[in-house]
Parts: structure tokens; C-alpha cells; sequence
């Protein structure tokens, strides 16, 4: 059990490396998005679903370690705007991407804060 803990601990240790970076291009997507596209938009927009998706996994497997003795990520709603992001992704919308982001940027703000906390 304690074994365990420590490997979450560590897999929080790096997302909230790649947390701040991930919350920083979203912000830049969405510019993209709402703005004008560049050549490499579609290739940006796929790193950081890439990334989003890693840090998913890292939160689907540590979700008792971040709420420990207090809910820090509300499940649902965190996978509610997971799931609105994945269809507009899925539908080539970039206004609905664009929307899907600017929900998501505060849950991963919040994130990277709750994943600081339960490792400090």
C-alpha cells in the first residue's frame, strides 16, 4: 500500500511538471482556434490532446491520493469536460474546441494546484 503511494506521489510529481505547460498551450490553442490557424495547428492540437490524455491517466490513477481527506477534483465534472473537449476534437469544431478548452483550462489550473498539495 505504501509502495503505491509513493508511485502516485512520483506520477503527480510530474505531471505537476508538465501541468503549467499544458495549461499554457491550451491558452494558446484556443487563440489558434478562435483566431487564425497556423500550419502546424492540427500538429499542435494533437500534442496536447496527447498530453491531456497522459495526464488523465495519471489522474484516473491517483484520484484516491488527490482526494484524500478532501475532494480536490470533482470526478464527474472533471470527466464531463474531458468528454466535451474529446467530441468537438472528434467533430473537427474548432469553435466547439475552442469552448471545450477555454472549460477544461481552469479544471487542469485547478488540478495542477491540487496535485502541488497532496505532494507538498
Amino acid at each position: 500500500m505504501e509502495e503505491n503511494r509513493a508511485e502516485q506521489k512520483e506520477a503527480l510529481e510530474v505531471l505537476i511538471e508538465f501541468n503549467d505547460r499544458i495549461v499554457k498551450n491550451m491558452k494558446i490553442i484556443v487563440k489558434e482556434l478562435t483566431g487564425e490557424r497556423m500550419d502546424d495547428t492540427n500538429q499542435f492540437l494533437k500534442g496536447i490532446a496527447d498530453a491531456l490524455n497522459w495526464e488523465i491517466e495519471v489522474v484516473n490513477g491517483t484520484m484516491g491520493l488527490l482526494n484524500e481527506g478532501k475532494e480536490r477534483i470533482h470526478k464527474e465534472t472533471f470527466n464531463a469536460k474531458v468528454m466535451q473537449l474529446s467530441s468537438a476534437i472528434k467533430d473537427n469544431d474548432d469553435a466547439a474546441m475552442a469552448a471545450a478548452f477555454t472549460e477544461l483550462i481552469p479544471v487542469f489550473e485547478q488540478l495542477g494546484e491540487a496535485a502541488r498539495e497532496v505532494t507538498a
